[in-house]
């Protein structure tokens, strides 16, 4: 498809003709005839008759020939006929390419719905008029006032602002003393004042910042890996390259890798610019979608802050991408196109002549590898903003300090929280499981209770009163009797979940206010905000929850950190196994102490000798950094080398082993490329699906993407397989 592609503005020889690419998956652009005087330029946004449907459409390169002017279908541009920006058409080709992808399915991420390109609608909103009801009573009397001021209100606005119910603003309306006025459907984004309130940086994070302003004032591609602790006040120095980026009349792209995370950053966006930016995640409307989307193409959306589909939107004059938390595995998209979205925000900045900022205080191993060897700016902030101070970091080795069988509190960390709850101070729990216990199992024969379509045990939910599988969804009530040995009675509760820690917080601190904080129990943005915010305000004395509350808070009162059971994750048998571990509890260390309050970490292990472990209570992440380089360095493992996965899946067991087989024995014979497997995946069966993996294994210089296409390409596999391509894998699942 390259090849055949349009510059932005050319015609080509025939400018009636072109090839149009449709946001499915389909393997490359079809011909298409454009009406007369319309030029063929890439980008172009069309409506394109596919078999008995149109679809929208681009026009992605030349027309490819061999179909005659009487068999050709046309394609027609939408109104004002517009252009996608040149450069992200040019990073859907590439990320296509890379992941070996069909470049619709990228595409698909990329164009929204044609209503996206229609005018906005409108809205009815009421203003006072000079009319004066008949009968005015104090609710009324309280809208009227609230209405005083000449601005429209929706009924429902003003029903809160006057505090009134929304029977009492519609009796004015029918009484005429609220006039009716059409407003257009959404507010303009307004636009961020980069002088707002500039923020009093210390010495690192100024230096820091004047490297960043200066990238983004010199607008050429580059990255940076902005490296600070916890609380050093990462954020507000790469808003200095925001600020610059708006100067400069550009965009901006901030990336956050959770939903969660995005009210509190709102929030402080704000307080540095004066506005809110547009937001872009899963969350948003259908209608706010298109209205995000409409902005950034229109440039009127000035700094964009989102979740990894983000970088799909189509800025015209993008000036700058932000990465925060770039380390998180969150960024990885796992199905459909599979990508990472901090490897494709660098590619995005250089296809945009663009700075990239990737900021973390736990870098991912590539990224401080890139710093270390000169590739990527590195810059420090190796202290915490103000009078905080990293926090002590201490190891409970539970083989030692156990406590009463059936606890999961040791007493160590229970005379800590007493401490801190004695001093009127706040106290978080971290356990990385949700649900109440992980396995249930009969106590009479040992049958463990399992999913029916997954390989994986059912974890209680005792609140709910379910089983439940967090790869499905598949959920039940727990039997009345083993169906196993038919015993009543006997199953157990095996291993902690988050609410078994709070059931056992409860019996000793019965007073203590308490919180659970997973996806379990709050549901979308505004409940895990709204438990956010009551932490902030010092109405819960104790936060229990999983990784939603490792990363991006901040507690003033937040003294004591207790990690429930470190060692999960630490053996999941793949090579970043350690790396994640060592990142997730870092980021939770790093809730304690953000103030003037010194904080404590008390991490519960029963491996304290683990370097994981010793580099968390030493506070020497560098030294575990180089441990982890070294290894995979002699396993010529990312970044010294490359990997892809193969996944193979069908509910049908045997055609996806045969598969397999035939799919190793066809592997074509190169120099530095390896293939391991076939062999069953870690969840062997997953949603019904009978699961293999192959593992493509190369030297750093190897096309793996080249090597993968000869090979793949020439693959016959049963209709009912289906073959799943991950290049650079994060997981081995």
């Amino acid at each position: 498809m390259k090849d055949a592609a349009l510059k932005p503005g050319e015609a080509g020889n025939n400018a009636e003709r072109a090839g149009v690419l449709l946001p499915l998956p389909l393997a490359g652009a079809y011909d298409y005839k454009l009406p007369r005087g319309v030029a063929a330029r890439r980008g172009l946004v069309v409506t394109a008759p596919l078999g008995p449907r149109e679809s929208l459409g681009v026009v992605w390169g030349k027309a490819q020939g061999g179909v005659g002017d009487n068999r050709l279908r046309q394609a027609l541009p939408l109104a004002g006929e517009p252009v996608l920006p040149a450069g992200l058409c040019d990073f859907i080709d590439w990320v296509a390419h890379y992941t070996l992808t069909l470049p619709g399915m990228v595409l698909a991420m990329a164009l929204r719905s044609r209503q996206a390109f229609e005018p906005e609608g409108h809205r009815i909103a009421y203003r006072r008029s000079d009319a004066v009801p008949a009968r005015l009573t104090p609710a009324r009397r309280r809208a009227l006032d609230a209405a005083a001021d000449g601005l429209a209100r929706s009924i429902p606005q003003l029903a809160e602002d006057a505090n009134v119910t929304p029977g009492v603003v519609r009796g004015l309306i029918d009484a005429g003393a609220l006039a009716a006025t059409q407003l257009p459907e959404f507010a303009p984004f307004a636009a961020p004042d980069p002088d707002f309130a500039p923020p009093a940086l210390n010495t690192e994070q100024g230096l820091a910042a004047h490297l960043l302003r200066g990238a983004a004032r010199a607008g050429r591609s580059g990255v940076s890996l902005l490296d600070g602790v916890t609380g050093s006040g990462k954020t507000e120095t790469y808003f200095e390259a925001v600020a610059e980026t708006l100067r400069q009349g550009r965009q901006a792209l901030i990336l956050l890798p959770e939903i969660a995370l995005t009210v509190q950053f709102l929030d402080r966006f704000a307080a540095r610019f004066g506005v809110r930016p547009c937001e872009w995640h899963s969350d948003l409307s259908p209608r706010e979608r298109r209205r995000a989307w409409r902005a950034v193409f229109k440039g009127e959306a000035r700094v964009v802050v989102g979740a990894r589909s983000a970088l799909f939107l189509p800025f015209p004059a993008l000036g700058l991408v932000v990465v925060d938390e770039e380390h998180e595995q969150a960024y990885k998209q796992e199905d459909g196109a599979i990508y990472h979205a901090r490897d494709m925000a660098v590619v995005r900045g250089r296809i945009e002549h663009c700075p990239v900022v990737l900021a973390s205080a736990t870098p991912s191993l590539e990224s401080y590898v890139n710093a270390a060897s000169g590739r990527y700016a590195h810059l420090k902030l190796a202290r915490r903003h103000g009078l905080a101070v990293m926090p002590e970091v201490r190891l409970i080795d539970m083989r030692a300090d156990r406590g009463e069988v059936g606890t999961f509190l040791s007493p160590p960390l229970r005379e800590a929280l007493a401490a801190t709850l004695g001093a009127g101070e706040q106290a978080m729990l971290f356990l990385n499981r949700r649900g109440y216990a992980p396995l249930t199992l009969c106590e009479a024969c040992g049958h463990k209770l399992t999913c029916p379509n997954c390989a994986a045990w059912l974890v209680e939910h005792r609140y709910r009163r379910r089983l439940v599988c967090h790869h499905c969804g598949f959920e039940t009530a727990t039997p009345p009797a083993c169906p196993q040995c038919r015993a009543e009675g006997t199953f157990i509760a095996c291993g902690p979940g988050v609410e078994r820690v709070a059931e056992e917080f409860r019996g000793v601190f019965p007073e203590a206010r308490l919180a659970i904080a997973s996806s379990d129990t709050l549901h979308g943005p505004a409940e895990t905000q709204g438990a956010i915010r009551a932490m902030a305000k010092r109405e819960i004395d104790v936060l229990i929850g999983t990784q939603i509350v490792a990363k991006g808070h901040h507690f003033p009162q937040l003294t004591l950190v207790g990690v429930v059971d470190a060692d999960l994750g630490g053996s999941e048998g793949d090579l970043r196994a350690r790396e994640r571990t060592f990142q997730l509890l870092h980021q939770v260390a790093g809730r304690a102490g953000r103030a003037e309050k010194p904080g404590l970490v008390l991490i519960q292990t029963r491996n304290p000798a683990d370097a994981v472990m010793q580099a968390l209570a030493g506070a020497d992440r560098d030294a575990f950094y180089e441990q982890e380089r070294r290894y995979r360095q002699t396993a010529h493992a990312p970044p010294f080398g490359r990997l892809a996965a193969i996944i193979l899946s069908s509910p049908d067991g045997d055609a996806v082993r045969a598969a397999g087989r035939a799919l190793a024995k066809a592997a074509p014979a190169a120099r530095g490329v390896k293939v391991w497997g076939p062999t069953p995946a870690f969840y062997a069966l997953l949603r019904g699906q009978t699961r293999e993996r192959l593992l493509v294994q190369a030297e750093k210089a190897v096309d793996v993407q080249a090597y993968l296409r000869a090979w793949l390409g020439a693959a016959k596999l049963a209709k009912s397989v289906r073959l799943t391509v991950d290049v650079d894998p994060m997981s081995f699942f």
